[in-house]
C-alpha cells in the first residue's frame, strides 16, 4: 500500500465546523494528517472533530474568531503545543451577503470584508514566521469564482474575493524564497449552507444560477477539499502563486 498524501503532515483549516471545511478536514485525515480545525460554530465543530476522530487523535476542534489577532495567537499556540508543527494553513472560513452598491450598508461591507480578507491576512501573517522557520509549508486561500470576474448584486464578497486572490500572489512571492507555498482556490456554486443566501433570494433563482454552470450541477464540498488535498501535498511542489478554479466551467 502506497504512502498516504498527507502523512506526518499537520493542517490548520478554518471554518472547519461544516460545509468545505469539515469535508477538508474529512479527506485530510483520510490521507494521513493530523488536523485542527476552528469555528465560532462550537458545538458544531466539536460534534465534527469528535466524528471525525472519536478518540482526539486525528482531529480536534478550537474556537476561533478569525478577525481576532489574539485568536490567532492562542489557535497557533495550541496547534504547536498539541501537534508540534503546521504544514498546512486552509484559510477557509467566510460569509457570502447579498446587495449592491445602491442597497450594500457600510456596516455589512466591513463585516465581510473583516471576515474574509482580515481573517485570511491574519491567518497567513500568524502561520508564516513558523513555516518559514522549518522551511516549508503550504497555505491555500480559499477565494471564489468571484474573485475572477465581475459580481453584480454580490458587492461585497466579490470585493473580499479579489482581495485574497490579490493577498494570495503577493505573499506566494515574498515567501517562495523560505520554502513557503501560498495558493488560492476558486470554487463556484458548491452544495453547502451558503447555498441558502440562492434560495432566500427569491424563488427559482437557484434553479436559474444552476443554468450558468455548463456541468449542469452544483459541486459537492469534497470536489473542493479534493483541490486544498492536492495544494496541501508534495504533489503540488512546484505551485505557488496560482489560482485553482472548481467551478463547472462557471468561469470558462
Amino acid at each position: 500500500m502506497g504512502k498516504s498524501r498527507l502523512e506526518g503532515k499537520v493542517a490548520l483549516i478554518t471554518g472547519g465546523a461544516r460545509g468545505m471545511g469539515a469535508s477538508e478536514a474529512q479527506l485530510f485525515i483520510e490521507e494521513g494528517a493530523r488536523v485542527v480545525i476552528t469555528d465560532v460554530l462550537d458545538e458544531v465543530g466539536a460534534a465534527t472533530a469528535k466524528r471525525l476522530s472519536p478518540d482526539g487523535s486525528s482531529c480536534v476542534f478550537l474556537h476561533h474568531d478569525v478577525t481576532n489577532e489574539n485568536d490567532w495567537t492562542a489557535v497557533v499556540a495550541s496547534v504547536l503545543e498539541t501537534f508540534g508543527q503546521i504544514d498546512i494553513l486552509v484559510n477557509n472560513a467566510g460569509i457570502f451577503e447579498r446587495g449592491t452598491v445602491l442597497d450594500t450598508e457600510l456596516k455589512d461591507f466591513n463585516r465581510t470584508m473583516d471576515i474574509n480578507v482580515t481573517g485570511v491576512f491574519l491567518g497567513m501573517k500568524s502561520v508564516a514566521q513558523h513555516m518559514v522557520g522549518r522551511g516549508k509549508g503550504s497555505i491555500v486561500n480559499i477565494s471564489s469564482v468571484a474573485g475572477l470576474d465581475g459580481t453584480p448584486g454580490f458587492l461585497a464578497y466579490g470585493a473580499s474575493k479579489w482581495a485574497v486572490r490579490g493577498m494570495t500572489k503577493g505573499v506566494a512571492k515574498e515567501l517562495a524564497p523560505f520554502g513557503v507555498r501560498v495558493n488560492s482556490i476558486h470554487p463556484g456554486i458548491i452544495d453547502t449552507p451558503m447555498l441558502q443566501t440562492f434560495e432566500a433570494a427569491g424563488e427559482g433563482v437557484r434553479e436559474l444560477v444552476r443554468t450558468r454552470i455548463p456541468l449542469g450541477y452544483e459541486a459537492e464540498p469534497i470536489h473542493v477539499a479534493r483541490l486544498a488535498l492536492y495544494l496541501g501535498s508534495d504533489d503540488s511542489a512546484y505551485s505557488t502563486g496560482s489560482e485553482f478554479v472548481v467551478d463547472g466551467g462557471w468561469s470558462a
